[in-house]
């Protein structure tokens, strides 16, 4: 048998109350790096969405629900739907999951049991949902001193907004990036729903959670971690603050615009397929000229310099869109790029899929679930590294999946204990019907 590589996070663990997307996908990923993370989840009361909108949806509400939340095998809630919505599968790998009421006092002396013997906490709540039970860096720290907690609110725990309920497309309009966002002829109506902000907040906690890890190791102090996730995503949007900071100008929205190519997103054969284009030059104008075969239209004045074309970008995306959309997206790149010309297509993901590119690199594992009916490819973990396999090692958690063993290994509970935490509805595998 060959040696077992120790993973980077191997032996830490921590505790999971994270819900929807950004604290999740950060819990995620600390459990790709080997860290033993628990989910607490509760049979008494379903987070919105995390796992669906209802435990037990009719299939018709089912049907009507937006692809990203209920796209499960066959639209079909199955016995346990619960475990069957890939927002939550798709982040939901390499993690334990277990049962607990928190609302109960017996079950905030569970949380502390479990406090005690753990390295880190991570959620993503607002702010007043950890008020209400009573959970705080502070009572932590009296648990153990060590402890690294980490809250992910959307807006901080301080300030006007602290307990704004928010998603990442919430955020995102909060801070200005929603009005960058679209067509030069497009308002704010017309906006589509974007979550970066989720994404952002989750890879940002997990680099947060693994420097106050580092800094615990060096020193033996645990720490508070405070990541407000809309401050996070404006990181991401500095130049436009910079833009009004030096210059009083407000960004507005430039679509498939370049600020000095000519670019666009053109139409091609087939069903809703695109390729993406830009010139970026003189040069680039040849090289493309001739690889369309030099039609006519290529020699109009408007056309005839560099400048011409950036300021008649509407009468040229028209010429080229008539090119473009006789042909494949993939045809159309292989064609330009083999002329130098950067362009690209509109993929979707049966085209990701199917992406030699990333079949090569092994983006896509198979896992096992049973609640899915079976194997399916998930995207896996984000990176590899040279000397260690960071992989799925077990698919979507289920929710109570690892109740015996976090409650009889890790605290030591017996079984009349467990027993009667069971009776008091602590533990179980399924949602209690007067939830759905």
């Amino acid at each position: 048998m060959a040696d077992h590589k120790k993973l980077p996070l191997e032996g830490i663990r921590i505790l999971d109350m994270t819900v929807v997307w950004a604290g999740t996908y950060c819990a995620t990923l600390l459990a790709d790096l080997g860290a033993e993370v628990i989910r607490l989840e509760s049979i008494k009361r379903l987070p919105p969405i995390t796992r669906g909108y209802m435990p037990y949806p009719p299939k018709d509400v089912i049907e009507g629900l937006p692809a990203f939340v209920a796209a499960m095998p066959g639209r079909e809630p199955g016995r346990r739907p619960w475990n069957r919505y890939p927002l939550f599968n798709a982040h939901g790998r390499n993690k334990l999951g277990i049962t607990v009421d928190l609302t109960q006092p017996s079950g905030m002396d569970i949380f502390n049991r479990l406090v005690a013997v753990s390295d880190a906490f991570v959620e993503n709540n607002v702010t007043e949902t950890m008020d209400k039970l009573g959970i705080s860096y502070e009572m932590m720290r009296d648990v153990n001193p060590r402890i690294v907690m980490l809250r992910m609110p959307a807006y901080g725990n301080t300030g006007a907004y602290r307990n704004y309920r928010s998603l990442g497309v919430h955020m995102e309009g909060v801070i200005g990036h929603t009005i960058v966002r679209g067509y030069e002829d497009m308002d704010q109506s017309s906006s589509t729903n974007v979550y970066a902000a989720d994404a952002a907040g989750g890879v940002q906690g997990a680099f947060a959670m693994l420097a106050a890890l580092h800094f615990r190791k060096r020193t033996g102090k645990g720490q508070l971690i405070e990541l407000a996730q809309a401050e996070n995503m404006i990181s991401y949007t500095g130049q436009f603050f910079m833009e009004y900071a030096m210059n009083g100008r407000d960004s507005g929205t430039i679509g498939n615009r370049h600020t000095s190519a000519v670019q666009g997103c053109y139409p091609c054969a087939g069903d809703d397929r695109w390729v993406n284009i830009t010139l970026y030059d003189d040069e680039d104008w040849a090289a493309f000229r001739n690889a369309i075969g030099s039609p006519a239209w290529t020699e109009d004045d408007r056309f005839a310099t560099h400048s011409a074309r950036y300021e008649n970008q509407r009468a040229l995306d028209a010429r080229i869109a008539d090119w473009t959309r006789r042909r494949a997206h993939d045809e159309v790149m292989h064609i330009l790029q083999a002329v130098g010309i950067a362009a690209g297509p509109v993929m979707d993901q049966r085209d990701a899929f199917a992406d030699p590119h990333l079949q090569e690199r092994g983006i896509f594992e198979e896992v096992y679930h049973e609640d899915v009916d079976g194997s399916h490819l998930y995207v896996g973990v984000p990176y590899k590294m040279s000397d260690m396999p960071i992989t799925i090692r077990s698919g979507p958690v289920q929710l109570g999946a690892d109740n015996e063993y976090v409650y009889k290994k890790v605290l030591g509970v017996s079984d009349e204990e467990y027993a009667e935490f069971e009776r008091m509805g602590h533990i179980g595998m399924d949602f209690s019907r007067d939830e759905g």
